[in-house]
């Protein structure tokens, strides 16, 4: 008897402090018409004042809202067939959720959920949230859709998040971030990048499907003292209109230990990973391995060139280069077959500013050939200078065809290509690889359909 009476007692505190607050006992109409920000603040408010617990969206209802404010041990779930949909207004998306650290993009600063400070913090359900990010509704500004400002034990869960205005989410300075079983789908608007982490460290991202417009995963780091660090991908598709994973750009803090594996991408219009450092921090040990594309142009994109990206950063004021150092690619499958004559590996580091200890391997890479003679005796390829730039991202557009069919380096001390089997299904008349100031390079087991190339094959300069 006195097991019993402890078991009810148990049970009885649990369901006092491990509850479900349900928006719609905090006054949500939930008919996809109604503004009811307030009610679903309501029910965010009381959970994390009873020390945590579950605000639900019901399945079968729509509630719509403008921004709202997570908080700590509060999990927002949304049930399956239920969607939380941002307003079509943008004055309803207030202006204290701090900012997107881009240059010339303040349009980007609002943002439909935020959460500051906040620890345990969870988006889960096989529901939607969806930004309602449509071009007509929104001419003014563009708000994001999640954004976290220094926060830890992050956990996003098997949720579908559309439509986004601009970014689907922003990581700032966040610590143990877990990501499972979503997808995202952002192509009604541009900016539409998927999960963007800045300065964020012990980050797992497994299991998950992107489809946007712009790039799906950003690993960046736009604060000197706050690195983007422990981050590892996996069972990941990606398909998107820009790049499937861009690391850097913003790159005032050092971005480091990262591990892509078991990813697909297809139908990517620039890169498939676009690895970029220009701002004064330190860029190293990185892998990538067990990697299928199809028609990604670009399947390895990194440049190590000067630039300002930063909102923070004076105008006209550069950083220091610092190092890019210790990638490497295995075990990728690239079929770039229906594409143009530009689909290589291109890898460009700076005058004096060499990319180090590169090692590309164990390479299936198809493309559609079809370069004259005019691209195979191309000297010139343009450096990603200030002039160059012109203010802007140092993006293939500003370079044009090279000269290679395969592998294009330029400014790198250490690179070992092994096992790198290039088939080119129509004439080509440049060579399968191309070194411009390459120190240290060794270049083994390459062949041009089947065929082991010879040293006449690699162009040197």
């Amino acid at each position: 008897m006195g097991k019993l009476f402890i078991i009810i007692l148990i049970c009885f505190h649990y369901q006092l402090v491990a509850k479900d607050f349900n928006v719609l006992d905090y006054g949500a109409e939930a008919d996809g018409i109604t503004l009811d920000t307030k009610a679903v603040q309501a029910a965010i408010d009381a959970c994390t004042l009873n020390g945590g617990g579950k605000v639900l969206i019901p399945s079968g209802k729509k509630v719509l809202i403008g921004t709202i404010y997570l908080k700590d041990f509060v999990t927002l779930h949304i049930e399956n067939g239920a969607v939380l949909l941002g307003s079509a207004n943008y004055d309803d998306y207030t202006t204290d959720t701090h900012k997107n650290m881009y240059k010339n993009e303040p349009h980007m600063d609002r943002c439909l959920i935020f959460a500051k400070d906040a620890r345990s913090v969870a988006i889960e359900g096989y529901g939607t949230i969806d930004g309602n990010g449509h071009r007509e509704n929104f001419d003014k500004g563009r708000p994001m859709l999640i954004r976290f400002l220094n926060c830890r034990d992050i956990h996003l869960n098997d949720i579908t998040l559309i439509n986004p205005a601009a970014w689907t989410s922003a990581w700032l300075y966040c610590d143990n971030i877990s990501v499972n079983g979503i997808n995202i789908i952002s192509r009604v608007n541009n900016n539409g990048d998927g999960l963007d982490f800045d300065g964020c460290t012990n980050v797992r991202v497994v299991n998950s499907n992107f489809d946007n417009s712009d790039d799906s995963i950003c690993l960046q780091a736009s604060r000197p003292d706050r690195p983007c660090k422990n981050i590892t991908i996996s069972n990941c598709h990606f398909s998107t209109k820009w790049g499937g994973m861009r690391i850097g750009l913003l790159s005032r803090g050092n971005i480091e230990s990262i591990a892509v594996t078991n990813c697909t991408f297809k139908d990517i219009q620039d890169s498939g990973l676009k690895i970029q450092q220009g701002e004064g921090g330190e860029m190293k040990n990185m892998v990538f391995s067990n990697l299928v594309m199809e028609n990604v142009p670009r399947p390895v994109f990194m440049t190590f060139a000067p630039q300002r990206a930063n909102v923070d950063t004076p105008e006209h004021e550069l950083e220091p280069l610092k190092r890019m150092h210790d990638f490497t690619f295995s075990n990728i499958v690239v079929d770039n077959s229906q594409l143009d004559k530009n689909s290589a590996f291109f890898l460009t580091g700076f005058p004096g500013n060499y990319i180090e200890d590169v090692v590309i391997k164990d390479v299936q890479f198809t493309v559609s050939g079809g370069a004259g003679m005019e691209d195979a005796e191309k000297t010139e390829v343009n450096e990603y200078t200030q002039e160059i730039l012109k203010g802007w991202w140092p993006e293939f557009s500003l370079v044009g065809t090279l000269q290679a069919s395969g592998i294009f380096a330029r400014h790198l001390d250490g690179l070992v290509v092994d096992n790198f089997n290039l088939t080119v299904v129509d004439t080509d008349l440049r060579n399968p690889v191309v070194l411009h100031d390459v120190k240290h390079a060794e270049i083994n087991q390459v062949r041009l359909n089947k065929k082991l190339i010879s040293s006449e094959q690699i162009t040197i300069r």
